[in-house]
């Protein structure tokens, strides 16, 4: 595999990248679920077709994620049961969550 491999591990300056997404993430869910509720989130996703079209993008972006999770994990020794979990209940921080616990290069 080439270094440019998706199977290949974080480099720190792509592992900041994506602390940085899941920061402002978390952010952003935390003022959507405090304003909204849990429940709320997805309540108002399935109201129009626009918001059932973006939920409906979220989990199979999230499924093929989680194809790819499966497999990595497989290959590097890890337990992917934790993250479909995460996958299932907090959606996109689980795949953020599992790729930032990834080795890094040098």
């Amino acid at each position: 595999m080439t270094p440019t491999s998706i199977s290949a591990p974080l480099s720190s300056q792509q592992r900041m990248l994506l602390l940085l997404v899941t920061a402002a993430f978390f952010v952003l869910t935390a003022v959507a679920v405090a304003r909204h509720g849990y429940v709320g989130v997805f309540t108002y996703q399935i109201a129009t077709w626009a918001g059932m079209q973006v939920l409906v993008d979220l989990v199979i972006a999230c499924a093929l994620f989680l194809a790819w999770l499966w497999h990595d994990a497989k290959a590097l020794g890890r337990n992917p049961w934790p993250w479909i979990a995460l996958t299932m209940v907090l959606g996109s921080f689980g795949p953020l969550l599992y790729l930032l616990t990834r080795k890094t290069t040098a």
